[in-house]
């Protein structure tokens, strides 16, 4: 442990700074929000005070969720005693699960609640979730089957519960608020969403470092309830300064809410759905391999609907005025992919049948491109491109919390400092590289340089698989016999960020561009879909790196760095097969014929840098105001 010794005797060593820098970074903003609401004026450096309620509002829910985020994999492997290998699954799920329920809460925001209950509501739920988690159980156990059978385990079970639906209810409607602050033409949403978003980034950066100390240090009760306390604090801000959001987030039918239902109040019952989904999720995060089996094989229903829709809906209008050749295949193919899926889930040795009904699928979908030109049709066909590109960036980017946080913690010279604090590294980066990013596509557009989308996928995959390979060089310069130069961790998460910020604003601006108007919200669906298959995938690669079968001396490292090294080739290899093909898939997305039904229908926050797969809302679902 580095040691700084000042005036007088005190010390404090590198690891104290870094959380003691943190800690009064985060009380000068919260002075300085408290200037901002609490002041007379309607307005603060030209943006609506509501914008800075929902700032610090999401602030401190990423603060928790984050902060608890960095913890995770070491609690699931330190305290419960489960193996690399089946803490990683957990963790893949669960994250996996995080990015599918927002489905839930928007829905039922949309429909009936109104974005600001579904928000309190969603906080409520994330802070009894952070609370529980602080409920260790029995210690002294060095027995993994005991343990496990402790009955406080059902606890953590619950509290992950709450976080997943919380956070469905609340990420899946704050960032629609901010949009309602302006109207639709009103030049300050990007410069909004900038701000939105510096929030998020400040607080994953600062809450990682906080709870993760306490956590690490003085006990896992102090990392997790500290990230309670972040979210109890979102909740009080959101609920206090309210009348500031100016009536946005409202329910569009209020009368309904107030509506008996089975002699229950309307809304009482939207509440109960909620733990009810607490229920569902219990037993879900449980049953990794259901998470897994049911990503697989609504993943392909859904897929096969949107191709359907593609191939045959748009350029021909109906079902009947359909090719029946083609479209006896591609049906024949979708059954045949989805029966082997629920055949292979069942037990049976079907994932075959499943590559061929997929293979069958190709196919038709080839033919009718090259056989029946269609603008809206191809453009579709390259948005799931991209999305299937999106499942093997955030499989590897999501290595991170897992399988990363594992390496940095037991083969990383860290000089004291506490493996989850590097967790903060990625949204520090994210916040000083995002604006020289955007910066970058402009001055490279305005000379005609800038590379198109399908590109700059490509490029994030290649800065992806080379960060994998920087830190399996480092640690191969120096030895496996040594501790891994810290440095290293420095360069691959630099690498890692710099392709995220090329891949996911891109994508999400890309799905808006090629969705037809119809079909907004399904391409965004399956966007987010991908992003929670790629968590789960993430959680079966770092899986793979689990140290239980190595043996001997340095085996456990060597097998994490093969499999870094193998994923790092692989990824390296399908980028420079995306660069090479994007210009087919630039070709598919008939740039030069896109039209602009309304002037301002960009996908809000596309602009901007947040977090990875951060929300938008496309501007047929979103309310208007």
């Amino acid at each position: 442990m580095r040691t700084v010794f000042y005036p007088g005797g005190c010390t404090l060593d590198f690891q104290q700074i870094i959380v003691a820098t943190a800690s009064v970074f985060l009380v000068l903003l919260l002075f300085g929000g408290f200037a901002i609401v609490s002041s007379k004026k309607p307005e603060f450096a030209g943006h609506p005070k509501g914008l800075y309620v929902l700032f610090f509002a999401e602030m401190w829910e990423r603060f928790s969720y984050y902060g608890m985020r960095a913890l995770l994999i070491f609690y699931l492997t330190q305290h419960w005693l489960f193996s690399d290998e089946k803490s990683s699954v957990i963790y893949g799920a669960y994250t996996a699960l995080v990015y599918i329920a927002p489905v839930l809460g928007g829905y039922l925001a949309d429909r009936y609640l109104g974005q600001r209950k579904a928000v309190a509501f969603g906080a409520l739920l994330l802070t009894f979730g952070h609370f529980l988690m602080a409920f260790e159980g029995m210690s002294g156990i060095t027995d993994p089957l005991v343990k496990q059978a402790d009955p406080a385990i059902n606890i953590f079970w619950l509290a992950l519960s709450f976080i997943i639906v919380g956070s469905g209810f609340l990420k899946a409607n704050i960032s629609v608020i901010v949009g309602q602050l302006y109207p639709r033409t009103d030049i300050r949403r990007d410069g909004a969403y900038t701000i939105f978003y510096m929030g998020i980034n400040v607080g994953a950066a600062v809450g990682t470092i906080i709870a993760g100390y306490l956590g690490q240090t003085y006990g896992w009760s102090y990392g997790f309830g500290a990230a309670g306390i972040g979210m109890l604090l979102g909740l009080v801000v959101f609920t206090i300064y309210r009348p500031l959001l100016l009536g946005n987030g409202e329910s569009s039918n209020p009368e309904r809410l107030n509506q008996p239902f089975m002699g229950i109040k309307f809304e009482w019952v939207l509440y109960l759905i909620g733990f009810i989904a607490v229920a569902v999720t219990w037993w879900l995060v449980q049953n990794q391999n259901l998470v897994g089996n049911g990503l697989g094989i609504f993943g392909i229903a859904l897929v096969a609907y949107v191709l359907y829709i593609a191939m045959f809906q748009i350029p021909y209008g109906s079902f009947n005025a359909s090719p029946k050749g083609p479209l006896f295949i591609f049906l024949a193919g979708a059954v045949l992919a989805i029966a082997g899926m629920l055949g292979n889930a069942l037990g049976y040795n079907t994932i075959n049948l499943a590559y061929a009904g997929g293979l069958a699928m190709l196919v038709i979908v080839f033919q009718q491109i090259f056989s029946h030109p269609n603008a809206d049709r191809d453009r579709i066909v390259a948005a799931m491109f991209l999305i299937f590109g999106s499942i093997l960036f955030w499989a590897l980017f999501e290595q991170a919390g897992s399988s990363l946080n594992l390496f940095t913690d037991r083969y990383v010279d860290r000089a004291g400092v506490e493996a989850s604090l590097f967790q903060s590294i990625n949204p520090i980066y994210i916040i000083l590289l995002g604006p020289i990013f955007a910066y970058l596509w402009i001055w490279l557009g305005k000379r005609g340089l800038e590379p198109s989308a399908p590109a700059k996928f490509g490029l994030g995959l290649l800065q992806l698989g080379l960060g994998f390979l920087v830190l399996v060089w480092g640690a191969e310069a120096v030895g496996m016999e040594n501790a891994t130069p810290v440095i290293f961790i420095f360069l691959i998460y630099l690498l890692h960020t710099t392709g995220e910020l090329c891949l996911s604003p891109v994508g999400l601006s890309a799905m808006n561009r090629l969705a037809p108007a119809h079909m907004a919200s399904l391409i965004m669906g399956t966007w987010f879909f991908a992003s929670a298959t790629g968590n789960f995938v993430a959680g079966q690669i770092a899986a793979a790196t689990g140290s239980e079968a190595a043996s001997g001396e340095g085996a456990a490292k060597e097998t994490v760095l093969a499999v870094y090294q193998q994923i790092g080739l692989i990824t390296i290899g399908v980028a420079v097969a995306v660069i090479v093909i994007s210009p087919l898939i630039k070709k598919l997305m008939h740039l030069d014929t896109l039209e602009d039904a309304e002037p301002g229908d960009a996908l809000l926050g596309q602009g901007e840098v947040g977090e990875p797969q951060a929300a938008g809302v496309h501007p047929d679902t979103r309310p208007r105001g």
